[in-house]
Formats: C-alpha cells, sequence, structure tokens
C-alpha cells in the first residue's frame, strides 16, 4: 500500500461534518435556545486529560492551557465533557500507574478566566477535577496521579461518583499536549500514557498534541494559536472519526499539530507511523551523590542520536507542516490491516 502524505479533496460527508463543527465553534454554548442536538458531537461523552494538570497557573500557562482549550473546542462541538487530570505537572509519565494506597479527586471551582463559561450548555457543565495521590486533600505539595491513573480512575469508577456517568465515557481525550509526541518521545509520553489507559479499559481514545513554536529559541514553548488550532482540527477530526464509526479501542490515534506562522495553515493531513529518531536525551550533572536531571534537543547526526529511518515518520513530517495522524497500538506497532479505514479517512482529511 502506498503510505506517501497526500492530501485530497474531502469528501462530501466529511466536508458537511467539518463545516457544521467549525460552526459550532463560533457559537456560544450556553447561549439560551442554541441547540446542541444539532451539534455534530451531541450526545457522546468525553473524558478529557493530560500530562501537563489541570492547574493552569504557570505565566506561559504550559501547565493545562491545551486542556482548557479542547474543553472549549469539545462543548462547543456538542460533547459532554468532563475532565479528570493529573493535579500537578506528569510529563513524562509515560504509562506508569499507582499500584497501591489511595488516591483523592478534587473537583477545581475556580477556572481559568477565560474558560469559565466553555461548557455552561453542556449536562456535565464542564467539570474539572484533579487527582493527587494519598488519602487527604490535594495541595500544593501534594504528589499527584499519574495520567494513567486518572483514566482508570475515571474509568473504574470516578466518574460514576464525581460526574454521574455510570456507563462510563463513549471517548477519552488526552492533552492537547505541551509539544509534541512523536518518534522516540512516544515512549515516555504520558499524553500517549493516559490514552493508552484508555484503549487497555476497553474504551476509545485520540491524544492532541501541539507543537513548539521554533521561533522561541531560548525555551521550548508553544502558541497560544496553535493550542487553538490543535483544539480546532481535534474536534473536527473527532466528529469525522464518529461519523464513519472509527472511533475504536484497537488502537490509540495520536494526532501532532504543528507549529504554523500566523496566517499559514497546515500543508495536509499526513498518515504516518512513529518514527524511529531519537529526539532527546537525558543530561544528568553530578553533585556529590545527588545528580541534576535535565534535558535537551538530541541533535541530527549527532553522537548517539539515532537516524530516522522511516519514509513517513510522523516526526518528519509534523517538521514539514503536516499535521500528522499515528495509530499507536498497546504494544506500540502498527495495527496493519485494522487501521485502513482509518487512513482512508486520513487521507481525505484536510
Amino acid at each position: 500500500m502506498n503510505r506517501r502524505p497526500r492530501t485530497l479533496a474531502a469528501l462530501v460527508a466529511a466536508s458537511t461534518v467539518l463545516l457544521a463543527c467549525t460552526q459550532a465553534q463560533a457559537a456560544a454554548p450556553g447561549r439560551p435556545g442554541h441547540d446542541r442536538g444539532a451539534l455534530p458531537l451531541a450526545g457522546l461523552r468525553v473524558l478529557l486529560s493530560n500530562d501537563d494538570s489541570m492547574q493552569m497557573a504557570r505565566p506561559d500557562a504550559a501547565d493545562g492551557k491545551g486542556l482548557y482549550e479542547v474543553r472549549r473546542a469539545l462543548c462547543a462541538a456538542g460533547a459532554d465533557v468532563v475532565v479528570m487530570a493529573p493535579w500537578a505537572n506528569q510529563s513524562g509519565a509515560g504509562t506508569s500507574a499507582t499500584g497501591g494506597g489511595a488516591v483523592t479527586v478534587r473537583r477545581r471551582t475556580a477556572l481559568p478566566a477565560d474558560y469559565i463559561g466553555d461548557c455552561a450548555g453542556a449536562p456535565s457543565r464542564g467539570a474539572v477535577f484533579g487527582v493527587c495521590k494519598g488519602a487527604g486533600p490535594c495541595g500544593p505539595a501534594t504528589p499527584s496521579a499519574t495520567p494513567a491513573d486518572t483514566v482508570r480512575l475515571a474509568v473504574g469508577g470516578g466518574l460514576a461518583a464525581k460526574a454521574g456517568w455510570a456507563d462510563g465515557p463513549g471517548l477519552v481525550v488526552t492533552g492537547s499536549n505541551f509539544g509534541p509526541n512523536v518518534a522516540s518521545v512516544v515512549n515516555e509520553s504520558g499524553t500517549l500514557g493516559a490514552a493508552l489507559a484508555a484503549i487497555d479499559e476497553g474504551v476509545p481514545a485520540v491524544a492532541l498534541n501541539s507543537a513548539y513554536d521554533p521561533a522561541v529559541t531560548d525555551r521550548f514553548a508553544v502558541a497560544d494559536r496553535t493550542y487553538r488550532d490543535t483544539a480546532a482540527f481535534g474536534a473536527r477530526f473527532v466528529a469525522g472519526l464518529r461519523e464513519r464509526g472509527l472511533l475504536t479501542a484497537r488502537y490509540v490515534v495520536n494526532v501532532n499539530y504543528p507549529y504554523r506562522a500566523p496566517g499559514q495553515r497546515p500543508l495536509g493531513t499526513a498518515w504516518t507511523s512513529v518514527g524511529t529518531r531519537k529526539l532527546v536525551r537525558t543530561r544528568y550533572t553530578a553533585d556529590g551523590d545527588s545528580f541534576t536531571v535535565g534535558g535537551e534537543l538530541c541533535p541530527a547526526g549527532a553522537e548517539g542520536c539515532r537516524p530516522e529511518s522511516k519514509r513517513d515518520a510522523d516526526h518528519t513530517l509534523l517538521q514539514q507542516g503536516y499535521v500528522t495522524v499515528t495509530p499507536v497500538g498497546l504494544d506500540r506497532t502498527d495495527t496493519g490491516r485494522e487501521t485502513r479505514p482509518l487512513e482512508r479517512f486520513v487521507r481525505g482529511t484536510r
């Protein structure tokens, strides 16, 4: 099968769904008379989680802004969204989970100012919960539950107890992540870890990730518009998957949205594989018996920086400006024939 990325003319049905969802996002979800039943995600219960936390308290909002943008877009498209996410940042937690003791769920009552009314018209009103470790109240120094913990807890009784969802969610969405999750980074991604926990529990999952702004060279940064564009694309994409019966627990649908300069659009949507290139290397600086842990980008061609070996690698095509869509199974391998209906849809998505 030809696996080269290409952008095809969208099918008429796909155009209808995407237009409807775009119009929905422009509408105020809580406005009197607003018909949520006509929206493309109406009736879909979505558990939203991430690995950046639900705090959004840092000056650059790297600890949750992507989650709140996705919450807004999904609610605007008609979904009933409940957030159950790590209490504090858990980036890099992968699929790690808490095997004993207790976890505590705390509802957030004071939401970030720009996102207060986003889900006012939804049945659950976009409830936001943070999950910490231990049986006591979640506080500033309380250890956080992992991303996988939050999903397993939610599906295993947390949503029934806190949101009244006795039958659980119809879909788990994770992200959008502060930065891309491609190539070697997929192995430690908490965003992917939470999504993999979902399919392990039999619930379909989509992971959303927002690429860094390359113009900011002194640190990692995601532009506000990249978060917004990732969320808008994610809501449209989920609507398309839902319409075609492509929401599945056989694999995670991992979506990475590229950075684009103002006024530019992605080059298209590319069907990709998880790349082999080593993107990040860890540095350990000794200070007596202690070691300070730090990370840095792994320059292409540098010693110890594994090169890319695939033509359709997610990292390569994301860097070129494509939205990349990659199936990730529980064993991290391409799931072959099972993904072909999704592949056909991706190749027809603009």
